[in-house]
């Protein structure tokens, strides 16, 4: 499957500065799949070394003596180590002791040689015995699937390249088509095994069950945790679909429990963004930049994939599936959260910045995310569907803010539309407007 990180996995490959390769992501996500692909592809000589469980990797990294180490290697595989030619992979780097430190000493006495990597956020986050490499590594960041990852995936290569390159009138004319190709993402989502088995199948039971089974995984790393923390993990991971389903998604502890406070719950809230599996999207009190100067107390929880929601909620696939239902139901609660996702997706490799909200106390006013491009800060509405009356986004920007002369956007179901205050982009071409915005 086409992944948009391969671009940058190219440009790591050919970097004057390379360093031993970290590529981070939550479980499933796809990490070693692309990196496969990516060794197969670009490499005349491909090593993939799977550290799980893995007796001839434990006696591998008993030390940090490298020339002692690819020497093993190239004997146990039964191969030459030729620098420029060949990739060796470490998979699951996070089970094997020593196996993040000794990238140190790759980057030190082999750093011309190209090593990669991977290893989940829960893993990682869970090695306390082990100091990470600062300094001695890259790294990038795999997301679920974005939108138009699978419309690739699905071979609408056509309508990717009017995606991408902002052809509001031809999309406009295959609304219907990608507004279909929309519905099947929400019930979808993005996790690779999920949207593999849609394309092969269209079996809405079989991937219901891989999307069970991922956040199973999910629960089974959490429970490695002492009782208590494991509970306070498990009760914020499982309010994050009632959470949404509010008017106001700001996050309530005390809906976890009765007399829940925060002090009680923000390690285990901390523990679930860090290790990647939910989103925290800041409240902010002005819309100047740099943003992060202006973060207040409050805040919304979001999860990594929409697909991944629709099945913690328990939603029928033909209640997401078939007709307009997913977007006029639900509060909204999956538009927003397919739109954080592609925001995410799109951004983070380009431009990395955190993404916040705007909300007045004492008010209705909201808007729902904020996020800094290269050249500007970016309101953003999101409407579920057709319906779009809101004075929100126009007070905003034309009353409460006048002075900053921002620019705002809504994602809606409505065609692209450039009415100097604001751009209305449909959320079917998402993916392309963030594209353009963060290219520097």
């Amino acid at each position: 499957m086409q992944r948009s990180i391969y671009k940058q996995l190219l440009q790591w490959k050919d970097s004057a500065n390379r360093k031993p390769l970290i590529l981070l992501g939550a479980r499933q996500v796809g990490k070693t799949y692309i990196l496969k692909e990516f060794g197969h592809r670009e490499f005349s000589k491909f090593i993939y070394i799977n550290c799980h469980n893995n007796s001839f990797v434990t006696a591998l990294f008993r030390d940090f003596n490298i020339e002692r180490i690819l020497y093993d290697i190239g004997q146990e595989y039964e191969t030459e180590i030729i620098i420029g030619e060949t990739l060796i992979f470490f998979d699951e780097i996070q089970e094997t002791h020593n196996g993040l430190s000794v990238l140190k000493y790759f980057c030190e006495e082999k750093r011309e040689l190209h090593i990669v990597v991977a290893g989940s956020l829960l893993g990682i986050s869970l090695k306390e015995d082990e100091s990470y490499p600062v300094g001695k590594i890259d790294t990038l960041r795999l997301y679920p699937m974005s939108f138009i990852e699978f419309l690739y995936a699905n071979n609408r290569h056509k309508l990717c390249e009017s995606v991408e390159t902002q052809k509001w009138e031809s999309l406009s004319t295959s609304s219907e088509t990608l507004t279909n190709l929309l519905r099947q993402y929400y019930f979808c989502g993005g996790m690779p095994e999920a949207v593999q088995e849609w394309v092969n199948t269209k079996d809405t039971t079989a991937v219901r069950k891989i999307q069970s089974d991922i956040i199973d995984a999910y629960e089974r790393d959490i429970a490695k945790h002492t009782k208590v923390l494991a509970q306070r993990i498990h009760l914020v991971w499982n309010s994050v679909p009632a959470q949404l389903s509010k008017e106001n998604k700001k996050f309530i502890f005390g809906l976890l429990k009765k007399g829940a406070r925060a002090n009680e719950f923000e390690i285990a809230l901390q523990w679930l963004c860090d290790a990647g599996i939910v989103y925290k999207v800041q409240q902010i009190s002005m819309p100047k930049q740099p943003l992060k100067f202006y973060q207040s107390d409050g805040f919304k929880i979001y999860l990594l994939d929409c697909g991944l929601l629709a099945c913690m909620s328990g939603i029928r696939p033909k209640d997401l599936l078939l007709g307009m239902d997913i977007f006029t139901e639900f509060k909204g609660a999956f538009t927003e959260n397919f739109v954080l996702q592609q925001i995410i997706a799109d951004t983070a490799t380009i431009f990395p910045r955190q993404t916040f909200y705007y909300s007045k106390d004492n008010s209705q006013m909201e808007i729902d995310f904020l996020i800094e491009s290269p050249n500007r800060t970016i309101p953003i509405e999101v409407k579920a569907g057709n319906v779009v009356h809101s004075k929100s986004l126009y007070n905003f920007i034309n009353n409460d803010f006048a002075q900053l002369k921002l620019k705002g956007v809504r994602f809606s179901l409505l065609p692209y539309t450039d009415q100097d205050w604001m751009e209305n982009v449909p959320l079917y071409g998402i993916n392309g407007y963030l594209q353009d915005e963060f290219r520097e």
